[in-house]
């Protein structure tokens, strides 16, 4: 019913629950796999979290470079948090067609807090005492 004020509620959980349900499919698939599904999933992982992009490069800058990396990782983040936020938006609109070729990442690290789970090899960690 139309004039009744609670005739909205049923329309937002039917939101919510494609929201859900893409959030699933996008989680769902098999690892390393580039499907469809995937591609979708990568996209609002970028289009909501692209501001890992700022710390995310002045953690990698600074690996290289030491502290003169926290100024060039905080410019280079800076610039990337839109690449990575229009790169997202272009994922979810093709998701269903394999551009680029396979549903490849067309960014890297794949997912904006890929920055932060690499292994740097030069980190060892601490020695045990006993």
């Amino acid at each position: 019913m139309k004039g009744h004020p609670g005739w909205r509620i049923p329309s937002t959980l039917a939101l919510a629950g494609v929201a859900l349900l893409a959030c699933v499919l996008a989680s769902a698939s098999p690892a390393s796999a580039q499907t469809a599904a995937h591609k979708f999933g990568r996209g609002l992982a970028e289009v909501t979290t692209g501001v890992l992009e700022l710390p995310g490069n002045t953690v990698a800058e600074t690996e290289k470079h030491g502290a003169v990396g926290v100024p060039i990782g905080f410019a280079k983040g800076l610039g990337m948090i839109v690449s990575r936020e229009l790169v997202g938006v272009y994922e979810v609109v093709t998701a269903p067609f394999p551009e680029p070729a396979g549903f490849r990442p067309p960014l890297s690290p794949e997912y904006p807090w890929g920055y932060f789970e690499q292994d740097y090899g030069s980190r060892r960690a601490p020695a045990a005492r006993g």
